[in-house]
Order: C-alpha cells, then structure tokens, then sequence
C-alpha cells in the first residue's frame, strides 16, 4: 500500500486528491486499487501514514522527548541582565578571575534567594545561577575564599561606586544601624543598643553613605558597642580624602551630630550639614524664649536664630499636626497603660500584701520605666501607702512641642531655602529604606553567623553590593510595581507626601496602566522564578538541549526592563 498523491487542472482551478491505493498482481498484470480517499485529512496526518507505509515507527511528542531537570532561569536572567548594565563585573574588578565569579554569584544569589553562605551553595544548584556564571560545584570553602578576595578590594569598589555617583557639592545621606549575632567569639560582636530589639545578644553597627538618591556608596563596620556619632568622623575623612571632593553637604539624623562632631564639621573646609536638634534642645530653646512654639499655630514652616547657642547656623522650625495627632493619641495610650499596672501595685499595697517603701518602689520602678511614663506621674510612697497622680503640668509642656520638629544647618539661604533643607532632611528615608531592605526580606543580612572579623566585614559589603542592584531593579520595575512612577513635589515640604493618581489607581485596582497585575518587589521575583530552563533528552539519544520555556506577557516585560532600563551609573 502507499499514499498517491495526484493534481489536475481545469480551467482555472487546480484540483489535488490524495488517495491509499494498493498495487497487486493478477494475471501477470501489475494493477492497482483505490482503498480510500485521504484528502480530507489534515497534512499532518497524511503524512504520518505515508511515514507508517514506509516502515518508520511513529510516537508521541511525550515519548520522543524527556525532559531531565527544570531549573528556574527568570530571576536570574533579571538579575544578571541589570547587572551587566551596571557593569558590576567591572566594578569587582577589571580582570575576569574566578574569586569575581564567585562574589558575583554571592552578589546576585543575596537578590533572588537570600540566606546563609551554606544555603548560597544550595541556591547555585537549585537555579540556573552557577551555569550563568560558570561557577558548577563551588563549596561553602570556595566562597569563604572570594569573600576575603573581596574584602581586599573593598577600598577600590566603593572608589568606583563614588566617582559614579558623588560630585563636588553632592547632598550625601549617611545613618547607622545594627545587626545581631549568632555567637560570641567574633571581635566585632559587642553587646550594644540594639535596633532589632535582641537585647541580650551581640551586635555589629554599620553606617552607611548613599547618595541623594538612596544608592549605596560605601558601608564601613563598627564594633557593636558604638555610638552612633563616634562613626561620623571616619565618614568625612572617607569622603574628603579617599573620594576626593572638595564640597559635600552630609545629612545625618539627629542622633549623629554632637557638639563634637559639629565642631569638626565646621572645622573641615567645604562641609556642611543638615541634621535635627534632639528634644532636650528644642525643650531648652522653649525655655530661654527663644522657640516660641504658639507663634506657629497658623504656619507649619519658619526660621529662628539663636546666636549664643547655634552661632553661623539656621534653625529651622517645622509642624505637622498630623504627626502632633499621633503622639498625643500614642502618649494617651502609653499613660492609660502605665496607669493599669500601678494600679494593680496600688491595690496590693492596699490589700497589705505589698508594704515597705522599699519594697514598694521596686514594684512601681519597672512600671513606670517599661513605658517611659516616669517624667509624667507624680508618685508617693510611705511604708504603708502608695499614691500616683498624673503631672499636668508635665503633660501639657510636652503637648506643646506635639508635631514640632527643628532642623540645623550650616547652609546659608543662598544655598538652599528654608523648604529645600526640610526636603533634603526627609530624603533620610532612603537610607532608612536602604536598612529595610537590607535586614528584610530583600536580603536578609541577619542574623551574622560568621566568625572571624573580616569575614563578617565582607558579609556586609555582599549585602550593600545586593542591595546597590536591587535599587536598581526596583527603579527599572517601576511600571510593574505598586511605586509611584512619578512621584510629585509636595508644595508644603512639611506636609505628609503625596502619591501620584496612578500610584492611587495602582493601589486600589491592584494593576498596572497596561491591565498587567501590580506586583511588590519580591512577588515580581517570584513570578520571574516560575520561567524555567529545562534539560531535555531524545528518545533513543545520550544528547540533551536546553530551553527556556515562553515567558509570559509579564515576565518578557521585566526581562525587557531590567535590560534596557535607562540606568545612570555617571553623575
């Protein structure tokens, strides 16, 4: 039998049959016969019986191809891709080597799946990320080796990072924060105020410089028991004579400038600064006369001087009663909450089961201090009797200075107006953000398991490179994300800011402009993770191919971005 397929003209038109036919023999004669007509199957079909005629064994796509792993590749694509573009290679070092791979791989691994060093190595296996960089069967040892390769080059990578970022006058962010131990034999790890609220256990402290923008520049690591304004002066001398500019201006919170660190401030040519006073300030500057908080019920912005006190500087006053609201409602709850414990302590003493003045101060101590009530009670204690009253007096000084807060500056009005400075002051946020991102879920930085010093020195410097590409990825991802693409310039700089309407419309259909579903930056990385490579074997074969599978609408979006996003890596 065999499939005969025929074509005939009439007229204008072209008439095709194809027909199974048989041919035998009969009477010496070679004649053939018609089985059916095969002319209204599909092409595909014909074909597979004209392939079965001619012996070929036939199967299905299921059984001709096997596929032997499927890794996820999207997210590493992403990530590599923005990386390319900032030319992190580049920005280890210039020479390829395998220590930069490593590090790379380090880099890009704390972005799409942080977590310990022995995990980094499960990461390498369980995504494309060790075949894309070429890094196959690296240990926990191997790393360990990069990691202090890195740590070699820290000085010449944040050298880089500034001459792409800082330029002479550039508004420069800095803040501190903290990070706990698992363990106590590292050098660093000193018992200190803890911003992740594990008293009991050591910490490391890291400052941070970013630009105006909120991108990384340098980090450096203290030991745990520092206080934050003893990190400032290593951070002016790094920006004046290793980075070389010749004119910043460093925002810092308020914590950071001391009197001492003011006077070297002042005393290093071409800085300035712009910080806030602390409350014990503000609450002396009532006092002398000087602040005279109710010449600020009707305007939320204005300027005062004190010449003894802040001589060569603008203080600038600020109100949000929005902000004023909050901490009278929050101290209502805290006075409401220290009042039920001392009334418990109250009702013993009355019971009798709690006497002696002694005895009866160690009781009510920790209940005024466990909210920091103590300044606003007035307390009497006798052997037998035990008294507590609210300090009115106290409590309305303090409500006075509700949504109050005053900036210093060194700056003089030709440099910046008095709304720019409250601006450049709230744009501190970004280094907080920095923080959240780096002790969040973004990357994880804690808790530090590493032992030696300089291990833990590079473990921060990996975390502060992921976090450098992951700003990245996040400005590019905008259009995808719930951020504010544009973002626009509240008029008053001290009132609450503003989102942009399609921020708001983002936020309350939860999608995007183009009907896509807005994503937050992990959920987008995990939408990445689901386009995958896979491994796939011939029936019969030893070879395999490899494929990516067909992304979809969304991910060919933030592969697209992530690609071609405009990145400034220059001033």
């Amino acid at each position: 039998m065999h499939v005969s397929t025929t074509t005939r003209r009439s007229g204008d038109r072209e008439y095709t049959a194809t027909l199974l036919r048989r041919s035998y023999c009969q009477d010496g004669k070679v004649k053939k016969e018609t089985l059916a007509n095969l002319s209204h199957l599909p092409p595909a079909a014909i074909d597979a019986i004209r392939r079965v005629l001619a012996g070929e064994t036939l199967m299905g796509v299921e059984d001709a191809f096997e596929i032997e792993r499927s890794l996820p590749a999207g997210h590493v694509n992403a990530a590599i891709a923005m990386a390319r573009r900032l030319e992190l290679p580049k920005l280890l070092d210039r020479s390829p080597s395998r220590e930069r791979d490593l590090c790379l791989a380090m880099i890009l691994g704390r972005v799409i799946c942080p977590g310990s060093k022995l995990g980094m190595v499960r990461t390498l296996g369980q995504s494309t990320l060790a075949s894309e960089l070429g890094v196959e069967g690296a240990d926990e040892d191997d790393l360990y080796l990069a990691m202090d390769w890195l740590l070699e080059r820290q000085n010449v990578v944040e050298d880089r990072l500034a001459r792409r970022h800082l330029v002479d006058g550039e508004m420069v962010l800095y803040d501190v924060s903290s990070s706990y131990f698992e363990g106590r034999t590292c050098p660093l790890a000193k018992l200190g105020y803890s911003r992740d609220g594990k008293r009991g256990l050591p910490q490391i402290i890291y400052g941070l410089l970013c630009d105006r923008d909120g991108r990384p520049v340098a980090v450096e690591v203290f030991t745990g028991e520092l206080h934050d304004d003893k990190t400032l002066p290593a951070q002016i001398t790094k920006l004046k004579d290793r980075f070389g500019l010749s004119r910043i201006v460093v925002v810092a919170d308020r914590g950071m400038v001391t009197a001492a660190n003011i006077t070297l401030l002042s005393e290093t040519d071409g800085v300035d600064w712009i910080t806030a006073l602390k409350a014990p300030t503000i609450k002396k500057l009532v006092r002398s006369g000087v602040f005279q908080p109710s010449l600020f019920d009707e305007q939320n912005l204005g300027e005062i001087t004190d010449v003894e006190e802040f001589p060569g500087e603008r203080l600038i006053v600020c109100r949000n009663p929005l902000v004023g609201a909050l901490r009278a409602r929050k101290r209502e709850e805290l006075l409401a909450a220290t009042e039920t414990d001392l009334a418990l302590i109250k009702a013993r003493v009355d019971n009798r089961t709690l006497q002696g003045a002694d005895q009866i101060g160690l009781a009510v101590g920790p209940a005024v201090k466990r909210y920091r009530m103590r300044k606003h009670f007035q307390i009497t204690i006798t052997d037998t009797t035990f008294t507590y009253a609210r300090d009115s007096a106290a409590i309305a000084a303090e409500a006075a200075l509700d949504g109050f807060y005053l900036l210093r500056t060194s700056l003089t009005e030709a440099d910046l107006d008095a709304g720019d400075v409250v601006r450049a002051y709230k744009n501190l946020e970004q280094a907080e953000r920095a923080f959240g991102s780096l002790k969040g879920p973004d990357l994880q930085i804690r808790p530090i398991h590493h032992r030696l010093e300089d291990r833990v020195r590079a473990h921060v410097l990996i975390c502060t490179l992921a976090y450098y590409l992951t700003w990245h990825l996040k400005a590019a991802w905008k259009p995808l994300l719930f951020t504010d693409e544009d973002r626009p310039v509240n008029p008053d700089p001290v009132a609450k800011a503003v989102r942009s309407p399609a921020a708001q419309q983002k936020a309350q259909t939860k999608r995007t402009p183009t009907e896509q579903p807005a994503h937050s930056y992990r959920t987008l990385l995990a939408e990445l993770a689901t386009q995958t490579r896979n491994t796939t074997r011939l029936h019969a074969h030893a070879s395999t191919f490899e494929k990516l599978t067909q992304p979809t609408e969304l991910q060919a979006k933030a592969l697209e971005l992530a690609a071609h996003a405009p990145v400034v890596v220059t001033p």
